[in-house]
């Protein structure tokens, strides 16, 4: 199994190391990867036992996040990257995604129209 690209059902969004991405701390702006050098609880997929987000190396603690270190509800997720959206919006690979996918198409669109 590859880690390069798949879909978070908790968090709701692509993970993978192909996936570009921002530290999910509330307080950064680090450009990091979804994958699972970056996500909270060892390196596990899906963050196992975390919260399942991800943080750069300032805010990923031996244990996970500083929120699952100390037993507190995560932090919110922080939307896709402008590179991502562009991404799956253009790129011909995602046709049939996008084509199967016309609700979260708009959302794209939407959120593109706010990053930019």
């Amino acid at each position: 199994m590859g880690y390069q690209i798949g879909y978070d059902e908790r968090n709701k969004r692509d993970i993978g190391y192909g996936v570009p991405a921002i530290c999910d701390h509330p307080e950064c702006n680090t450009k990091i990867d979804r994958g699972l050098a970056f996500v909270c609880k060892n390196q596990e997929p899906y963050g196992g036992e975390g919260c399942g987000l991800f943080f750069c190396s300032k805010h990923h603690g031996i244990d996970g996040c500083e929120r699952c270190e100390k037993g507190k509800e995560p932090f919110e997720p922080k939307n896709d990257t402008k590179e991502w959206i562009e991404h799956k919006l253009n790129d011909e690979s995602w046709g049939q995604w996008r084509n199967e996918n016309p609700e979260e198409v708009s959302k794209y669109n939407v959120l593109l129209k706010k990053v930019i």
